[in-house]
């Protein structure tokens, strides 16, 4: 995702390139979840599209809050929130790995289920990432790839079913819930609430597929 630009947020057109807003919307999830916004995004929520194709939807109301959020704070606020949160001297106030919140400890079986299911798919860890590949800006990002790559034999809808009923179903709910409640959140909080809501309308899209 470009942000050397100011060119406008969008939802997905009415009339098509639904996909290409699920693989953008991934994207911006993962950029909000491993760091914070810098001024080049913020000033891309100050013109951002607020308003679904369709009044109601569900994705609406919480794409709404968060541009609200972002359209309230500055770069240094933003960061010093998600430091408060996620960063800090020692252990941080909420940890988004997967294996946390799967097994209560970094680094054990669920990533390492998760890392023979990367290979599966040909994808290895950026090394010059800190994060481990089950933070969730990582998977979100993998997702993203998933929907939007050139490779069909990998990135096509049931490869996409099955990572995400794998990797990210089974415990995005419980991050959001933690950083809901956290009393130090307000731009997260509702990074949080749009990212339950975009999981929920993703599981149902892969219930209708295995019907």
């Amino acid at each position: 995702m470009d942000d050397s630009t100011t060119s406008p947020l969008r939802f997905a057109a009415a009339n098509g390139g639904e996909e290409l807003a699920r693989a953008e919307l991934y994207g911006l999830l993962a950029q909000l979840w491993l760091a914070p916004p810098d001024d080049a995004l913020l000033q891309r929520f100050q013109v951002a599209v607020t308003q679904a194709p369709e009044a109601g939807g569900h994705l609406e109301a919480p794409w709404q809050d968060v541009v609200a959020a972002m359209r309230a704070t500055s770069a240094g606020e933003a960061a010093d929130e998600f430091d408060a949160l996620f960063g800090g001297v020692g252990k941080p106030e909420i940890f988004a790995y997967a294996s946390y919140h799967l097994s209560g400890f970094l680094n054990e079986r669920p990533l390492a289920k998760l890392r023979e299911h990367l290979s599966d798919l040909g994808l290895t860890r950026d090394t010059g990432r800190a994060e481990t590949e089950d933070h969730v800006a990582y998977l979100f990002e993998v997702m993203r790839y998933l929907i939007a790559g050139d490779d069909a034999g990998v990135c096509n809808l049931e490869q996409q079913r099955r990572f995400f009923r794998a990797q990210v179903q089974p415990w995005l709910a419980q991050l959001c819930d933690v950083v809901e409640v956290h009393p130090r959140a307000r731009i997260w909080r509702a990074v949080a609430a749009l990212t339950r809501s975009f999981v929920h309308v993703e599981t149902q899209a892969f219930d209708l597929l295995e019907q």
